[in-house]
């Protein structure tokens, strides 16, 4: 296969002061939305992230102490995320490896009661690079997701953000209608595909909690803390350009005693002001749709 084309070729650049503005419904000036990024990892694999380095620094196979760590996201985490959002009235959306809706069913089950968006993040987690074929696995995570929920997902975020050249165009004609894995505006942007545009839905690698916590080291107060300085900062902003901010989480992570008060003082504090809705992608996304741009 030919190389697809480079990512300035599919997303001309636009300074976001020269744009024709965007408007939500009901004088809403941003919208916020939540990913809850739920995956399998597999003992028989070297794990995608680590909590404790291995012995004399030489990679483990069975790697039990890290694959618990993320096994406990999968078993309590998750369940506090599920009694956090339902609290504050969030409806997230559910990044979801193709696999956990097997593996996992009890999940996939509560974050469908809960009305979760279930959002394609690979079949295994692993980057898209390495696959063999990445269409049959686009077209796999499509298919559990729809068998489960009696839809297609609309979105999609691929493992570690990862894409070739060729992704987008494959997402495209797959059936996806937005992406999460371009973190290059505040706004929704058109991304041109072999066969037309797919929409780029702002998500995030700052008010995430895998750089902050798993990758800096910060303490458990700075999901909060850089949390509600995004917010403030766009929210200011959007008196005068609509904008829209994104908090991924992941249960390993977030979802641990420590830090889950964190995540529920975020939306405290995004919920003290008016005209911010809390929306998912695919909400998002018909919005934009709806906007002259």
């Amino acid at each position: 296969m030919a190389q697809g084309k480079l990512p300035r070729e599919r997303v001309p650049y636009s300074a976001i002061v020269d744009r024709p503005p965007l408007r939500l419904p009901g004088g809403a000036r941003m919208a916020v939305w939540t990913i809850v990024n739920v995956e399998e990892w597999s003992i028989e694999r070297n794990m995608p992230r680590t909590v404790l380095p291995p012995p004399m620094g030489q990679p483990l196979q069975p790697d039990l102490p890290n694959w618990a760590w993320h096994e406990y996201g999968m078993r309590v985490g998750f369940w506090r995320f599920v009694d956090t959002l339902a609290r504050c009235k969030v409806t997230p959306t559910m990044a979801v490896n193709g696999s956990v809706l097997k593996s996992y069913p009890r999940i996939a089950e509560a974050a469908r009661e809960a009305n979760w968006e279930f959002m394609g993040h690979g079949y295994l987690q692993g980057p898209m690079h390495s696959l063999t074929d990445q269409r049959q696995a686009i077209r796999d995570t499509i298919e559990v997701i729809r068998s489960f929920t009696g839809k297609p997902p609309r979105g999609w975020e691929s493992p570690g953000l990862t894409e070739t050249y060729d992704t987008i165009d494959i997402l495209h004609e797959e059936g996806l209608e937005y992406v999460a894995d371009w973190v290059l505006d505040d706004q929704p942007v058109k991304i041109r595909t072999s066969k037309g545009h797919i929409v780029s839905v702002p998500y995030t690698l700052e008010v995430n909690d895998i750089p902050m916590m798993a990758l800096q080291h910060h303490g458990a107060d700075e999901l909060f803390r850089r949390g509600a300085a995004q917010f403030d900062r766009l929210y200011e902003e959007s008196e005068t350009i609509t904008r829209v901010m994104a908090i991924s989480v992941h249960p390993y992570i977030t979802g641990v005693p420590h830090r889950i008060g964190w995540l529920e003082k975020l939306y405290q504090h995004i919920q003290a002001r008016p005209g911010v809705v809390l929306w998912t992608g695919e909400q998002i996304l018909d919005w934009y749709l709806t906007q002259d741009c």
